[in-house]
Formats: structure tokens, C-alpha cells, sequence
């Protein structure tokens, strides 16, 4: 497959602004990483414990105080482009600690900040580091996206779930899509399932488990037949790939 086999060659970005947002947003994940790095904490004991305990979790980041949502958003961020954490815990979280819509809000921000720097060092470093992002199974499944710059392309892979969207951040980086193209197409695709995941945190944090039960079950109903016919889904895509695709 061609799209496979070639290494495209990227037009530099050279507007400010779309440098100044890598910039920024490069230096806010290096930052948290630093504090990881720095804290006097056992780093993956309390990303374990983080993961296990939604309390410890929840009391870890209202300790920041009014610092807590940039934490959060870090956090966020940081999850899309070096998973320390599944992002359906941290999706949860953030209904969990801040409630149903500044949980979605924040939530919201970091994927978009995560997704956005994935997406400019995919650019950035070019098709044989996203093939060692990548594993095989991914490359060969979604290697189409490569040849592909249209937006609803990216707004239904972003909305089927199951799929590896933060991996895919790296792949989109390869694409001719515009930086602000999936700056907005992504950040759309990525609502429904985050919107969903604060809705169930914040109903546990409130005790509501008859309503989590009944939500999750709605929401189950509409995902599953997405997650089950994902592979038919991205056979059609691929099949209608091309400069000027879907």
C-alpha cells in the first residue's frame, strides 16, 4: 500500500501562532513532567494508586487548590501523548472531582492540548517515527488516514469508540490536513465520549448509581454497535481514501 511506503515530505510551519502553540503546549507537558520527576513521591506507585484509588486521585488534585484545573488539564494532556494513564480514568475524573460540565470543559482543553502537540511532533518528526509510535496493527489498519485530508474523515474516526485516538494524533500529523483543520475537527469528535465519561463521574462522586446504571447502559447502547462494526467502518473509509477522501 502506497500510503504505507512512502515518507512524505511536510511543508515547515512556519506561522508564529501555530509555532507559539506547540511551543506552549510542549512546555506545559514537560513541566508536569518535570514535577513528576521532581516530586517527592514514588512517580509510578502514585500513578498506580491514582488509577486504583479515585479518592487519593480526587484529594491529589483538589490539594493544588486553584491550581487543580490546570493540573487536571496537564494531566489530561499529558495522558494523549504518553498514556501514564488510560484516559477513560482521568475522563471519569474530571465529572468526578469537578463536576458534570467543568469536568467536560477541562477535560475538553487537555485532550485538545494533548491531541494538538501529538499531532505537530507527528509533522514534525515525519512517517518512520510514527511507525515506531505506531505498532504494526495500526499502521497497517489506519495507514489510509496518511492520504487522506478531509475533515469528516477525522470527525467519524474520532467518534467511533475503541479506537486509538491518541496514537492517531501522531498518524493525522502525516496527512496534508491543516493544523487548525484537526485542531477543530478532533477537539468535535473527542465531545460525545469525553461529555459522556464526566457525566458518569460526576454521578458517582454524587452517589446517583441508579442514574449511572441507567446512563451507562444508554450509552452502551449507542457505542457498542459502533465499537463492534469498527473494523467494517474503517474498511469502508479506507476505501474511499485519496487526496481529496471523505
Amino acid at each position: 500500500m502506497r500510503s504505507r511506503q512512502i515518507v512524505l515530505m511536510r511543508t515547515p510551519l512556519n506561522s508564529g501562532w501555530k509555532w507559539g502553540v506547540a511551543g506552549v503546549t510542549g512546555t506545559l507537558i514537560a513541566g508536569l513532567g518535570v514535577w513528576l520527576a521532581l516530586s517527592g513521591t514514588p512517580n509510578l506507585g502514585v500513578l498506580l494508586r491514582l488509577v486504583r484509588d479515585p479518592e487519593f486521585l480526587r484529594h491529589t488534585i483538589q490539594a493544588w487548590g486553584p491550581l487543580a484545573p490546570v493540573v487536571f488539564i496537564l494531566i489530561q494532556a499529558l495522558q494523549v501523548v504518553v498514556a501514564p494513564i488510560p484516559g477513560e480514568v482521568t475522563g471519569l475524573l474530571g465529572g468526578y472531582v469537578f463536576g458534570l460540565w467543568l469536568g467536560f470543559v477541562y477535560s475538553t482543553l487537555g485532550l485538545t492540548v494533548g491531541s494538538l502537540f501529538a499531532f505537530w511532533v507527528g509533522r514534525r518528526l515525519g512517517a518512520l517515527f510514527v511507525q515506531r509510535v505506531a505498532n504494526h496493527r495500526i499502521w497497517d489498519q489506519m495507514g489510509f488516514i496518511i492520504e487522506a485530508e478531509g475533515a469528516v474523515l477525522c470527525l467519524v474516526i474520532y467518534l467511533i469508540p475503541g479506537l486509538p485516538k491518541d496514537i492517531l494524533c501522531y498518524v493525522f500529523g502525516l496527512s496534508p490536513m491543516p493544523f487548525w483543520v484537526f485542531a477543530l475537527v478532533s477537539t468535535l469528535g473527542r465531545m460525545p465520549g469525553t461529555w459522556a465519561l464526566s457525566a458518569q463521574g460526576a454521578q458517582v462522586a454524587s452517589g446517583h448509581y441508579l442514574e449511572l446504571l441507567l446512563f451507562s447502559a444508554i450509552v452502551a447502547a449507542v457505542a457498542i454497535p459502533f465499537y463492534y462494526y469498527r473494523s467494517q467502518i474503517l474498511g469502508w473509509l479506507g476505501s474511499r481514501r485519496g487526496p481529496r477522501g471523505v
